[in-house]
């Protein structure tokens, strides 16, 4: 081995590494090291590290010392072999493979055979007996590294291949023989020179070289970076490159490649799964271009390979004590594995085979928590095709990642991504999908393929999405050219057709099927018990997974809820209580007029006419609400909107009273009407007058509000209840303001109290969702018996961004060009609007140990959000209704990993 000195390593052998160094190595090289640790046969090689990656993509050029480094590994791994690189009589031959810390399947680039020249191809024919196989090789070898490393459009190789097949009579490219493939070696050379102004190069170590520069540049290649976005992986990670000698699978019907999982990624049941392919290099699988055959049928193609196979994913697996994904290739006979990971699975996959692992003694419940995600469990209650509906079956394919989509037909990524953004929702269809698919794979609400199987890059790419996928449905003849699809029968399918595909089974149907409510929905609603004997399988685990969150988690999960039908349901799927109920909503329809008539008053009489009237309709709202809600609290938010969203449209207003003068008609009081909205009308009304400044400028306002959150608790009381009401003022800047709000409140409730002869026991506070009061929330406390954070607002105006108008006009470009990773509206800015959160959180506390704080955002349902609101010691989080189950993982997740669980994507 080289020496190791003491500047900065760039390059490991295989036998240096160790599955934890993913940072470094990658997840590939880390892997790759940890197999030849556990004496499993991989084939030597080394690794390029992820820092040379970040020096290369940060400066344009390799390190200085990476090509020395990389000469004196590839010295040690000729001598190993036996052979060198690309020698004449017997060449050496590796691969040049990307490698991130996280999986991103066939988002960046590969290249096989390096090494493969004019003057070496013959010899590695003679090496190996098989003149068809060295021409097939260097056909591969040109066709890929054309593609990737020199960028030649891939369909000129493919329209050759084709034409090659057609001029010989045959299908697929194993019937092409060893003249037929040296003519297309020729044919492969000078579509490179055309293309590229330059001949392929003939010398090897360029070969390698330019390759391994591809891979660093892949890193920044448009579908990695939508890819990255879509799973949200860090861009400043960097790709590792693994150097890795060939072994070859297309070397007769006694070698071949494979795809293997320890345990099926669709369901999450265990048995063999996997695809293998005879006769085939490792991309022929995972591109789909042939279609395989079930790994099981290896027992029977090569038993003693099958065996040792076996007895090698029940080691990785007890290993990594997880799923694995496993790529091995058979060259004669002789087994080498190529890759493990911990595969990715579907969301019922995750959760059954969580539980699974902890009755298996391998994980414990903590760790169980760690192997699923709030997103997941989101997905799980997606509605599911009605098996009672009428359908009309086209076809049936390999069910690959499970769910119920419904769309509209097309048969390009382009057309996929056009339609949606134009409402329209539509199925990818495709005879296979690549890399390059992945914009049209993230626009479908399914995706449709008649070649590859469960691990073909549709099924592998859809399945880490979350997208329902069928794949290899034979019997459908895709022709993307006339945009259209055959079924058995002769059923055309035109593009803008609609279809169905259910994930679940593998069926395709023509026209929409009928849906209905996911099983865990009806578990969560309490239709269905999860502890019950014959409760559904997938049912059975996720009340294990939620019963391990909720025994863990430290944050409460309330809802945010604004009638009693709500407040019921939120209590079903887990509720402890409600965080936000935003009183605004009470004042829509008929009374949104009394509403208009109090804002408008001119005077006293008028306003308190009005007031009067609404106290009783608000008082029934809150009686309701703390029926449902009895003996848990309920968080009232005082009236917060803009008076624009309770007057008449300026704009139509002016038209009405412009018509009425026209034609000389008595128009008085909606002149009065339209020079009173002319006063109060506002440039910016999110900064106007709202929230608290609202009830200090309206007399009476909030204390009608106060009055009937207090009869109404007292009704509750006097009827036996357990009400438990807090009185949340909005917006506010200073604590001047929340002091005269609160002054007035207390006087109400006292009020209330003597007429009623109850205790009520209410409590006040404010949300945070000024940047001002965030900075001086110490002063605040003083005031609040505690804090919700309004993380929308907060967002707006820390950013100063107006949600109605930015996610529309510009978050597309933001997000395109990696501004952003997510919208700051979807999951909370740390840096920024979190740093507040929790300054805020710590100067209120060290002003009243005893204040409580939550949070009543949208980022309150969030995963990644849930799990900061853990960590600066929040009590609790709000969020709607059916985002409550997915708060309540994540918040037993974040407890789990605080206790030492270990995080995992």
């Amino acid at each position: 081995m080289p020496e190791t000195t003491d500047q900065q390593k760039f390059v490991y052998d295989f036998t240096e590494g160790n599955k934890d160094l993913k940072d470094l190595l990658g997840g590939k090289g880390a892997n790759l090291a940890e197999m030849t640790n556990l004496g499993l046969p991989v084939p030597p090689g080394f690794t390029i590290t992820t820092e040379a990656c970040k020096v290369y993509l940060g400066s344009g050029s390799e390190p200085t010392a990476l090509r020395d480094e990389v000469s004196a590994h590839l010295e040690a791994l000729e001598k190993r072999m036996g052979k060198k690189l690309g020698q004449a009589d017997d060449p050496l031959l590796v691969s040049v493979r990307s490698g991130a810390k996280f999986s991103m399947p066939g988002m960046m680039d590969t290249v096989l055979n390096i090494g493969l020249s004019d003057a070496s191809v013959a010899g590695l024919a003679a090496q190996a007996g098989d003149e068809r196989f060295a021409w097939d090789s260097y056909r591969r070898l040109i066709q890929m590294f054309g593609k990737t490393v020199l960028g030649v459009d891939g369909e000129h190789f493919e329209d050759a291949l084709d034409e090659a097949k057609r001029a010989k009579g045959v299908t697929t490219d194993v019937e092409l023989g060893a003249a037929d493939l040296k003519r297309l070696v020729e044919e492969f050379k000078g579509i490179v020179a055309k293309d590229t102004g330059r001949d392929f190069p003939q010398e090897p170590r360029e070969q390698m070289d330019l390759a391994i520069r591809a891979v660093f540049d892949s890193w920044n290649g448009d579908r990695a970076k939508l890819y990255r976005r879509q799973e949200r992986i860090p861009g400043d990670l960097g790709t590792a490159v693994n150097i890795c000698s060939m072994v070859f699978g297309n070397l007769g019907p006694d070698s071949g490649t494979g795809v293997a999982f320890t345990r099926d990624p669709a369901s999450g049941h265990q048995g063999v799964y996997g695809d293998y392919l005879q006769n085939a290099q490792g991309e022929d699988v995972v591109a789909g271009i042939r279609n395989t055959v079930p790994l099981a049928d290896l027992e029977r193609i090569d038993k003693a390979s099958y065996d040792q196979l076996m007895q090698i994913m029940e080691t990785l697996e007890t290993h990594y004590k997880d799923l694995c994904d496993i790529e091995f290739t058979i060259e004669r006979g002789k087994l080498w594995m190529l890759q493990t990971r911990v595969g990715k699975r579907t969301a019922g996959a995750a959760f059954r085979i969580a539980t699974q692992l902890v009755d298996q003694g391998l994980i414990d419940e903590a760790e169980a928590l760690q192997r699923v995600t709030g997103a997941q469990l989101a997905m799980l209650m997606f509605p599911r095709f009605d098996e009672k509906a009428k359908t009309n079956l086209l076809g049936r394919g390999i069910a690959a990642s499970p769910g119920a989509a419904v769309g509209k037909a097309v048969f390009d990524s382009y057309t996929a991504v056009k339609w949606s953004r134009s409402g329209e929702k539509v199925i990818l269809i495709r005879r296979e999908t690549n890399p390059d698919d992945l914009d049209g794979m993230i626009a479908s609400e399914g995706i449709l393929t008649s070649r590859g199987g469960k691990t073909s890059h549709a099924a592998v790419v859809a399945r880490g999405m979350g997208k329902t996928c069928v794949c290899g449905a034979e019997e459908l003849e895709v022709d993307t050219k006339r945009r259209r699809m055959t079924a058995p029968g002769g059923v055309v399918i035109e593009e803008g057709e609609v279809v169905s595909i259910d994930g679940s089974t593998g069926k395709v149907y023509l026209g929409e099927v009928p849906v209905v409510p996911s099983p865990v929905v009806e578990y969560f609603e309490g239709r269905t018990d999860g502890a019950a004997e014959d409760a559904d399988e997938l049912v059975k685990a996720v009340h294990r997974v939620m019963s391990y969150a909720d025994g863990r988690r430290r944050l409460q999960v309330r809802a945010n809820a604004d009638n009693a039908e709500d407040a019921a349901r939120a209590r079903r799927f887990g509720a402890q209580g409600i965080g936000l109920c935003r009183t605004e909503h009470m004042f829509l329809g008929e009374r949104r007029e009394m509403v208009e008539r109090l804002i408008l008053a001119d005077h006293e009489d008028e306003r308190d006419e009005a007031l009067k009237a609404l106290l009783p309709l608000q008082k029934s709202d809150f009686v309701e609400l703390f029926e449902a809600m009895d003996g848990l609290p309920v968080t009232v938010r005082l009236l917060d909107p803009p008076l624009h969203e309770f007057l008449p449209d300026i704009t139509e207003l002016s038209v009405r009273v412009a018509l009425a003068e026209a034609r000389e008609e008595a128009h008085e009081n909606e002149l009065r009407l339209l020079q009173a909205v002319h006063k109060l009308h506002e440039q910016n009304p999110m900064l106007g007058l709202r929230g608290v400044r609202l009830g200090l400028v309206i007399p009476g306002l909030f204390a009608m509000q106060v009055r009937a959150i207090a009869e109404a608790a007292a009704e509750r009381v006097r009827a036996g209840g357990a009400p438990h009401a807090e009185i949340m003022i909005p917006l506010v800047g200073t604590v001047q303001e929340l002091e005269i709000v609160r002054e007035e409140a207390e006087r109400v409730i006292a009020e209330v109290e003597r007429a009623t002869g109850t205790d009520l026991r209410l409590t006040l506070g404010t949300m945070i969702e000024l940047p001002r009061a965030a900075l001086t929330a110490g002063q605040i406390a003083e005031a609040a018996e505690f804090f919700s954070f309004g993380t929308n607002d907060l967002t707006q105006t820390v950013w100063g961004f107006s949600r109605d108008d930015v996610e529309a006009s510009f978050f597309t470009a933001y997000l395109e060009k990696g501004i952003f990773g997510v919208s700051p509206f979807e999951t909370i800015d740390r840096d920024g609007v979190g740093s507040l959160v929790r300054s805020a959180a710590e100067a209120g506390r060290a002003t009243r140990p005893d204040l409580k704080l939550g949070v009543c955002g949208e980022h309150g349902g969030d995963p990644d959000s849930v799990h900061f609101f853990h960590e600066v010691g929040l009590d609790y989080v709000s969020c709607s209704p059916f985002r409550i189950p997915v708060a309540r993982l994540e918040a037993g997740r974040a407890a789990a990993l605080g206790d030492g669980g270990s995080d995992s994507r």
